[in-house]
Protein backbone atom coordinates (compact mmCIF):
# COMPACT_ATOMS: atom_id res chain seq x y z
CA UNK A 1 0.00 0.00 0.00
CA UNK A 2 1.64 3.69 -1.23
CA UNK A 3 2.13 6.13 1.24
CA UNK A 4 -0.44 8.85 2.46
CA UNK A 5 1.55 11.66 2.09
CA UNK A 6 2.01 13.48 -0.86
CA UNK A 7 4.37 12.62 -3.47
CA UNK A 8 6.69 15.66 -2.89
CA UNK A 9 7.63 14.39 0.36
CA UNK A 10 9.73 12.07 0.16
CA UNK A 11 12.84 10.51 2.85
CA UNK A 12 16.06 12.84 1.89
CA UNK A 13 18.60 11.20 -0.04
CA UNK A 14 21.59 10.31 1.62
CA UNK A 15 24.09 9.78 -1.49
CA UNK A 16 25.88 12.20 -1.38
CA UNK A 17 26.81 12.33 2.22
CA UNK A 18 30.41 13.54 2.39
CA UNK A 19 32.79 10.79 4.36
CA UNK A 20 36.26 10.53 4.90
CA UNK A 21 39.19 7.31 6.28
CA UNK A 22 38.57 6.18 9.63
CA UNK A 23 42.29 6.48 9.94
CA UNK A 24 42.30 10.25 9.29
CA UNK A 25 39.21 11.51 11.70
CA UNK A 26 40.86 12.45 15.19
CA UNK A 27 39.86 10.55 18.03
CA UNK A 28 39.10 10.54 21.99
CA UNK A 29 40.87 6.92 22.57
CA UNK A 30 43.39 5.26 21.32
CA UNK A 31 45.62 2.33 22.21
CA UNK A 32 47.99 4.56 24.38
CA UNK A 33 44.73 4.64 26.62
CA UNK A 34 43.85 1.23 27.05
CA UNK A 35 44.19 -0.61 30.54
CA UNK A 36 46.91 -3.09 30.63
CA UNK A 37 47.00 -6.37 31.88
CA UNK A 38 48.95 -6.72 35.55
CA UNK A 39 51.74 -9.47 36.08
CA UNK A 40 51.73 -11.37 39.97
CA UNK A 41 54.24 -9.43 41.41
CA UNK A 42 53.13 -5.77 40.16
CA UNK A 43 54.14 -2.97 42.62
CA UNK A 44 51.49 -0.49 43.28
CA UNK A 45 53.26 2.25 40.62
CA UNK A 46 52.53 -0.60 38.09
CA UNK A 47 48.71 -1.13 38.99
CA UNK A 48 48.43 3.06 39.12
CA UNK A 49 49.99 3.36 35.41
CA UNK A 50 48.27 0.34 34.24
CA UNK A 51 44.09 1.86 34.25
CA UNK A 52 42.99 3.28 31.20
CA UNK A 53 43.97 6.86 30.51
CA UNK A 54 40.02 8.13 30.49
CA UNK A 55 37.65 9.75 32.35
CA UNK A 56 37.19 8.92 36.43
CA UNK A 57 41.10 7.87 35.93
CA UNK A 58 42.18 10.73 34.23
CA UNK A 59 40.50 13.28 36.77
CA UNK A 60 41.87 11.23 39.84
CA UNK A 61 45.58 12.08 38.16
CA UNK A 62 44.73 15.69 37.22
CA UNK A 63 43.26 16.07 40.69
CA UNK A 64 46.39 14.67 42.57
CA UNK A 65 48.86 17.47 39.74
CA UNK A 66 46.63 19.89 40.93
CA UNK A 67 46.86 18.41 44.98
CA UNK A 68 50.95 18.16 44.39
CA UNK A 69 50.89 21.58 42.81
CA UNK A 70 49.51 23.40 46.12
CA UNK A 71 51.28 21.32 48.80
CA UNK A 72 54.38 22.42 46.39
CA UNK A 73 53.25 26.21 46.76
CA UNK A 74 52.43 25.91 50.49
CA UNK A 75 48.86 26.29 49.94
CA UNK A 76 45.64 25.33 51.93
CA UNK A 77 44.37 21.33 51.22
CA UNK A 78 40.95 21.68 53.13
CA UNK A 79 39.22 18.25 53.29
CA UNK A 80 35.77 18.32 54.08
CA UNK A 81 34.59 15.78 55.07
CA UNK A 82 31.35 14.37 56.21
CA UNK A 83 30.51 11.39 58.79
CA UNK A 84 30.41 8.51 56.84
CA UNK A 85 34.42 9.06 55.26
CA UNK A 86 35.23 7.96 59.08
CA UNK A 87 32.74 5.09 59.19
CA UNK A 88 34.30 3.64 56.09
CA UNK A 89 38.00 3.19 57.95
CA UNK A 90 39.61 5.99 56.51
CA UNK A 91 40.91 7.80 59.18
CA UNK A 92 44.61 6.21 58.93
CA UNK A 93 44.75 7.51 55.55
CA UNK A 94 43.98 10.95 56.02
CA UNK A 95 46.37 10.79 58.92
CA UNK A 96 48.70 9.46 56.68
CA UNK A 97 47.79 11.86 53.94
CA UNK A 98 48.21 15.29 56.44
CA UNK A 99 52.07 14.06 57.57
CA UNK A 100 52.87 13.71 53.68
CA UNK A 101 51.64 17.51 53.46
CA UNK A 102 48.56 16.74 51.35
CA UNK A 103 46.65 17.28 54.38
CA UNK A 104 46.66 21.01 55.75
CA UNK A 105 43.01 21.39 57.49
CA UNK A 106 39.87 19.95 57.82
CA UNK A 107 36.43 20.95 57.98
CA UNK A 108 33.78 18.20 59.39
CA UNK A 109 30.25 18.36 59.75
CA UNK A 110 28.93 17.39 63.58
CA UNK A 111 28.88 13.30 62.44
CA UNK A 112 32.58 13.27 62.00
CA UNK A 113 33.64 14.40 65.66
CA UNK A 114 30.80 11.61 66.78
CA UNK A 115 32.64 8.58 64.83
CA UNK A 116 35.74 9.56 65.46
CA UNK A 117 35.39 10.30 69.43
CA UNK A 118 33.61 7.12 69.18
CA UNK A 119 36.76 5.37 67.45
CA UNK A 120 39.19 6.54 69.49
CA UNK A 121 37.78 5.53 72.84
CA UNK A 122 36.37 2.28 72.25
CA UNK A 123 37.58 1.25 69.01
CA UNK A 124 34.04 1.02 67.06
CA UNK A 125 31.11 3.19 65.97
CA UNK A 126 27.94 3.37 64.23
CA UNK A 127 25.12 1.79 66.12
CA UNK A 128 22.24 -0.41 65.08
CA UNK A 129 19.78 2.42 64.34
CA UNK A 130 17.01 0.31 63.57
CA UNK A 131 17.54 -1.86 66.60
CA UNK A 132 17.69 0.65 68.66
CA UNK A 133 15.39 3.33 67.54
CA UNK A 134 11.70 1.76 68.79
CA UNK A 135 12.87 1.30 72.39
CA UNK A 136 14.32 5.14 72.58
CA UNK A 137 17.91 4.02 73.23
CA UNK A 138 19.35 5.38 69.44
CA UNK A 139 22.39 7.90 70.25
CA UNK A 140 22.24 7.96 74.04
CA UNK A 141 25.94 6.85 74.29
CA UNK A 142 26.86 8.87 77.31
CA UNK A 143 30.70 9.02 76.61
CA UNK A 144 29.98 10.10 73.22
CA UNK A 145 27.63 13.08 74.53
CA UNK A 146 29.49 14.24 77.57
CA UNK A 147 32.69 14.46 75.68
CA UNK A 148 31.41 16.19 72.62
CA UNK A 149 29.13 18.78 75.01
CA UNK A 150 32.10 19.26 77.75
CA UNK A 151 34.46 20.42 74.68
CA UNK A 152 31.85 22.74 73.25
CA UNK A 153 31.36 24.57 76.93
CA UNK A 154 35.17 24.86 77.70
CA UNK A 155 35.51 26.39 74.06
CA UNK A 156 32.68 28.66 74.45
CA UNK A 157 34.38 29.66 77.26
CA UNK A 158 38.13 30.27 76.22
CA UNK A 159 37.20 31.72 72.63
CA UNK A 160 37.80 28.24 70.50
CA UNK A 161 36.36 26.79 67.44
CA UNK A 162 34.49 23.75 67.62
CA UNK A 163 36.58 21.39 65.88
CA UNK A 164 39.78 22.88 67.98
CA UNK A 165 37.78 21.65 71.38
CA UNK A 166 36.83 18.67 70.77
CA UNK A 167 40.32 17.59 69.28
CA UNK A 168 42.06 19.00 72.40
CA UNK A 169 38.94 17.50 75.17
CA UNK A 170 39.55 14.35 72.98
CA UNK A 171 43.22 14.04 73.21
CA UNK A 172 43.83 14.95 76.67
CA UNK A 173 41.73 11.89 78.30
CA UNK A 174 44.52 10.11 76.19
CA UNK A 175 41.81 7.91 74.27
CA UNK A 176 42.71 3.57 74.20
CA UNK A 177 42.96 4.29 70.31
CA UNK A 178 43.95 7.65 69.30
CA UNK A 179 46.59 6.31 66.82
CA UNK A 180 43.64 5.87 64.59
CA UNK A 181 41.71 9.33 65.72
CA UNK A 182 41.88 12.13 62.59
CA UNK A 183 40.78 14.11 65.19
CA UNK A 184 44.01 13.37 68.02
CA UNK A 185 46.21 12.99 65.34
CA UNK A 186 45.20 16.37 63.74
CA UNK A 187 45.49 18.31 67.53
CA UNK A 188 49.01 17.02 67.72
CA UNK A 189 50.11 17.91 64.16
CA UNK A 190 48.51 21.57 65.05
CA UNK A 191 46.68 21.14 61.80
CA UNK A 192 43.07 23.56 61.97
CA UNK A 193 40.04 21.43 62.36
CA UNK A 194 36.73 22.89 62.13
CA UNK A 195 33.19 21.44 62.84
CA UNK A 196 30.04 22.77 61.50
CA UNK A 197 26.97 21.59 63.29
CA UNK A 198 23.44 21.79 62.76
CA UNK A 199 22.27 21.88 66.18
CA UNK A 200 19.83 19.20 66.48
CA UNK A 201 21.30 17.16 63.89
CA UNK A 202 23.77 14.84 65.88
CA UNK A 203 23.27 12.68 68.76
CA UNK A 204 25.21 14.54 71.61
CA UNK A 205 22.36 17.78 70.69
CA UNK A 206 20.20 15.57 73.25
CA UNK A 207 22.45 14.72 75.67
CA UNK A 208 21.52 16.36 79.54
CA UNK A 209 24.41 17.95 79.23
CA UNK A 210 24.13 19.89 76.05
CA UNK A 211 24.62 23.99 75.86
CA UNK A 212 23.05 25.24 72.87
CA UNK A 213 24.94 28.63 73.55
CA UNK A 214 28.11 26.86 73.58
CA UNK A 215 27.42 24.75 70.53
CA UNK A 216 26.31 27.75 68.50
CA UNK A 217 29.39 30.07 69.75
CA UNK A 218 31.88 27.39 68.99
CA UNK A 219 30.99 26.68 65.47
CA UNK A 220 30.24 30.32 64.31
CA UNK A 221 34.15 30.65 65.49
CA UNK A 222 34.95 27.45 63.80
CA UNK A 223 32.90 29.41 60.44
CA UNK A 224 35.08 32.41 60.64
CA UNK A 225 38.52 29.97 60.37
CA UNK A 226 37.32 28.24 57.35
CA UNK A 227 36.44 31.33 55.73
CA UNK A 228 40.20 32.53 56.27
CA UNK A 229 41.33 29.37 55.61
CA UNK A 230 39.55 29.21 52.65
CA UNK A 231 40.80 32.92 51.96
CA UNK A 232 44.31 31.32 51.52
CA UNK A 233 43.69 29.24 48.84
CA UNK A 234 43.95 32.26 46.27
CA UNK A 235 46.83 30.84 43.83
CA UNK A 236 46.48 27.46 44.05
CA UNK A 237 44.78 25.46 46.75
CA UNK A 238 42.69 23.01 46.79
CA UNK A 239 39.37 21.97 48.50
CA UNK A 240 37.95 18.45 48.76
CA UNK A 241 34.46 17.75 49.49
CA UNK A 242 33.83 14.30 51.10
CA UNK A 243 30.57 12.62 52.11
CA UNK A 244 28.56 15.95 52.60
CA UNK A 245 25.70 16.91 50.44
CA UNK A 246 24.06 19.81 52.14
CA UNK A 247 25.88 21.35 55.36
CA UNK A 248 29.77 21.62 53.91
CA UNK A 249 28.56 22.95 50.38
CA UNK A 250 26.86 25.72 51.81
CA UNK A 251 29.22 26.54 54.43
CA UNK A 252 31.92 26.38 52.01
CA UNK A 253 30.06 28.67 49.43
CA UNK A 254 29.51 31.14 52.45
CA UNK A 255 32.84 30.93 52.93
CA UNK A 256 33.92 31.98 49.28
CA UNK A 257 31.27 34.87 49.40
CA UNK A 258 32.68 36.42 52.61
CA UNK A 259 36.28 36.47 51.10
CA UNK A 260 34.98 38.14 47.67
CA UNK A 261 32.64 40.43 49.23
CA UNK A 262 35.67 41.58 51.89
CA UNK A 263 37.70 42.13 48.20
CA UNK A 264 40.24 39.61 48.17
CA UNK A 265 41.51 37.49 45.21
CA UNK A 266 40.09 34.12 45.15
CA UNK A 267 41.92 32.99 41.73
CA UNK A 268 43.76 29.82 40.61
CA UNK A 269 41.52 27.16 42.74
CA UNK A 270 40.70 23.48 42.77
CA UNK A 271 37.41 22.06 44.19
CA UNK A 272 36.63 18.41 43.92
CA UNK A 273 33.46 16.60 45.37
CA UNK A 274 33.53 12.48 46.07
CA UNK A 275 30.65 11.19 46.40
CA UNK A 276 28.54 7.93 45.63
CA UNK A 277 26.10 9.93 43.77
CA UNK A 278 26.34 14.04 42.76
CA UNK A 279 23.70 16.20 44.61
CA UNK A 280 22.70 19.68 43.65
CA UNK A 281 24.58 21.29 46.22
CA UNK A 282 27.67 20.18 46.27
CA UNK A 283 27.48 20.29 42.13
CA UNK A 284 26.52 23.86 42.18
CA UNK A 285 28.37 25.58 45.42
CA UNK A 286 31.69 23.72 45.33
CA UNK A 287 31.94 22.54 41.92
CA UNK A 288 30.47 24.74 40.09
CA UNK A 289 30.12 28.36 41.20
CA UNK A 290 33.15 29.04 43.10
CA UNK A 291 35.08 28.26 39.99
CA UNK A 292 33.12 29.61 37.04
CA UNK A 293 34.68 32.32 34.96
CA UNK A 294 38.24 31.24 34.72
CA UNK A 295 38.60 31.62 38.61
CA UNK A 296 39.92 27.84 39.05
CA UNK A 297 38.51 24.16 38.18
CA UNK A 298 36.43 22.11 39.55
CA UNK A 299 36.26 17.61 39.65
CA UNK A 300 33.76 15.24 40.22
CA UNK A 301 34.31 11.42 41.27
CA UNK A 302 31.71 9.49 42.11
CA UNK A 303 31.53 5.97 43.93
CA UNK A 304 32.26 4.80 47.20
CA UNK A 305 34.50 6.43 49.12
CA UNK A 306 35.94 3.17 50.63
CA UNK A 307 37.26 2.92 46.80
CA UNK A 308 37.92 6.31 46.04
CA UNK A 309 39.74 7.97 48.41
CA UNK A 310 42.41 5.21 49.14
CA UNK A 311 42.66 5.63 44.98
CA UNK A 312 43.26 9.40 45.68
CA UNK A 313 46.04 8.34 48.25
CA UNK A 314 47.95 5.98 46.14
CA UNK A 315 47.77 8.58 43.07
CA UNK A 316 49.22 11.25 45.43
CA UNK A 317 51.93 9.00 47.11
CA UNK A 318 52.87 6.50 44.32
CA UNK A 319 51.91 7.92 40.76
CA UNK A 320 53.41 9.76 38.59
CA UNK A 321 53.98 12.83 38.25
Amino acid sequence: MPSIYDDDLQPLSLDDIKTYPLADRPSKISLHDFAQPLAEDASLQDFLASLPNVLAVQTIRQLADRIRRARDLRKPIIWGLGGHVIKTGLALLLIDLMKRGFATAFASNGSVLVHDAEIALVGSTSEDVDATLAAGGFGGAEETGDLLNSAAITGSQEGIGLGEAVCRTLSARDPKHRSHSLLCNAYEMHVPFTAHVTIGGDIAHFHPKVDGGALGATTHTDFRLLAELVRRMDGGGVYLNIGSAVVLPEVFLKCVTIVRNLGYSFTDITTANFDFIQSYRPLTNVVRRPTEGGAGKGFLITGHHELTIPLLAAQLICGSR
